[in-house]
């Protein structure tokens, strides 16, 4: 865990993870369609902020649904197509969305945490420069994903036990989106779960900002 501040500026990229970040993970199954894509509260809200903090946003998301023969890599697409028509209506962006289609057992390099998904995007993108990049997920996969490239991690969770589990790999926890969007948008001292050292609910009961 890093006992610092974040200190960005416009010139920094940021990338998402989708499942459980931007939009409501579906429990054993998949978001096939648009009429199954539901956003996490306040996440386009956070969007918008976070479209003020950085660069450029990247979302890079394991898709093994396709894979699995359960929808098309058309179906993905217009779901993203559509999730970043919605940001753009709120005042945020998306600059692009790379998805990796494989299975698990494939291990492809575009499957997180592998990470043919961010190479592709500095690619697309030259000037994004890894080490002034953050990573937010909201699995152990991301945060490796993000370390194997030199990013600064961002962890979602309320999950005391993964927390502790991917201490290695997370810099930083925020319990979603907006509490992570309003941390970059506060000029003040960030709260106290990120500058204690180690943070105190790694060792006693969550604060009040973990468990909300």
């Amino acid at each position: 865990m890093n006992s610092g501040h974040l200190k960005i500026d416009k010139s920094w990229s940021l990338f998402l993870d989708r499942d459980g970040v931007i939009n409501k993970r579906i429990v054993g199954g998949y978001v096939n369609s648009w009429d199954q894509f539901e956003f996490l509260p306040h996440v386009p809200e956070a969007l918008k902020l976070i479209s003020e903090n950085f660069e450029r946003a990247i979302v890079v998301s394991n898709q093994q649904g396709v894979g699995k023969g359960l929808m098309t890599d058309e179906d993905v697409k217009a779901i993203h197509a559509r999730m970043a028509d919605e940001i753009v209506k709120f005042g945020g962006n998306i600059d692009k969305t790379y998805y990796c289609p494989f299975l698990e057992e494939d291990k492809s390099i575009l499957r997180k945490p592998n990470i043919g998904m961010a190479l592709k995007a500095r690619k697309d993108f030259p000037g994004i420069n890894f080490k002034r990049s953050v990573m937010v997920g909201d699995s152990i996969s991301d945060m490796i994903f993000g370390k194997r490239l030199k990013m600064k991690t961002v962890f979602l969770s309320h999950d005391i036990s993964m927390i502790r589990k991917g201490t290695d790999f997370i810099d930083f926890v925020f319990v979603d989106l907006i509490s992570f969007a309003k941390y970059l948008s506060i000029s003040s001292s960030p709260p106290d779960f990120l500058t204690s050292s180690p943070p105190d609910f790694l060792t006693s009961s969550p604060p009040d900002i973990i468990t909300k």
